[in-house]
């Protein structure tokens, strides 16, 4: 089997490629991620996606490296991403309280061997609950989220935060569409609930 290389460095998405039981390297993309208000939301994951799984080409010549973005656009349709700061996420709360918003993750993976890409994104919809300004600031000091978009994590204490939401693949939300990814690593001959030997 190829080497598979996660090009990310991301806690969360390491965890959810574990579930899939197959062994993988983990390298930070060597890609400077970009926010463009004027871009659609689903091209850019997709095409951020795809250059940080390219920018380990180099490094791992003869893998499938696996690239994810994603981005949290909010109720009036703004691109967000992580907060700059307790405060900038104290801000990013209040404006999305009572109110529904949808993260847009991207996912390519590459075969660096022979130049092949697949990329495509997934979406995933949140309605937040009503808040009060203490509820923000009790969950941002309980779980302090500045390195997620939209200032949350939904597999913790962000759960808390929530009056709905809505998906095929909840793993789309913690930021590595692991349904879509299944299917692609199929594509080039990685069945994950196939022979691992």
């Amino acid at each position: 089997m190829k080497i598979i290389v996660l090009a990310s460095t991301s806690p969360y998405r390491m965890q959810l490629m574990r579930q899939l039981g197959l062994p993988f390297h983990v390298a930070a993309p060597q890609y400077q991620e970009q926010i463009d208000q004027e871009i659609a939301p689903e091209l850019l994951v997709k095409h951020q996606a795809a250059g940080k799984a390219k920018s380990l080409a180099q490094k791992y010549p003869d893998a499938l490296i696996i690239g994810s973005d994603q981005v949290f656009v909010d109720a009036s349709g703004r691109v967000l991403g992580k907060p700059d700061s307790l405060e900038g996420a104290v801000r990013q709360l209040r404006g999305m309280a009572g109110k529904s918003h949808t993260f847009y993750t991207g996912l390519s993976v590459y075969d660096s061997n022979r130049d092949e890409t697949l990329t495509g994104f997934a979406t995933y919809r949140v309605t937040l609950r009503a808040l009060t300004e203490q509820e923000i600031r009790c969950y941002l000091q309980r779980e302090n989220p500045l390195d997620c978009a939209g200032s949350f994590k939904v597999e913790g204490l962000g759960i808390a935060l929530m009056q709905r939401l809505e998906g095929d693949d909840y793993t789309t939300l913690i930021g590595l569409p692991l349904i879509k990814l299944v299917d692609f690593l199929g594509h080039f001959g990685v069945r994950v609930l196939g022979d691992q030997a």
